[in-house]
């Protein structure tokens, strides 16, 4: 049974860490997503043991370790996943823009007109 939901962004961020990771290995981004996955799943009664970032946000979310990511989600049923970023970002930086509003870096560039 699925106990997660991924927002928007955490699948955006899903694939861009796949993307990232697989310039070096096919092999370690996949195993790193799995990873993801399994956590997504818990079948220890310890799992989600995470806690709240009051000097990252005042959202009511919570924040997760997995390798050196931030799996960012809040406590419902299912579980919301909203962002997977990596802990070296600027995190409260992105948080402030939003969990759904995508990082600047993959914003569409303004249209060129066509060349004559």
């Amino acid at each position: 049974m699925k106990q997660f939901k991924l927002g928007r962004r955490a699948l955006r961020d899903l694939q861009d860490i796949w993307e990232y990771l697989s310039n070096d290995s096919f092999d370690a981004a996949d195993r790193v997503l799995e990873d993801f996955h399994r956590a997504f799943n818990p079948t220890r009664g310890d799992a989600w043991n995470s806690r709240k970032r009051p000097d990252l946000t005042p959202r009511a979310v919570l924040f997760w370790p997995v390798h050196a990511y931030l799996i960012i989600y809040t406590d419902s049923k299912p579980l919301r996943i909203a962002r997977i970023v990596h802990g070296r970002r600027h995190v409260k930086k992105l948080l402030k823009n939003g969990l759904d509003s995508p990082p600047s870096r993959f914003q569409p560039a303004p249209a060129q007109p066509a060349p004559e």
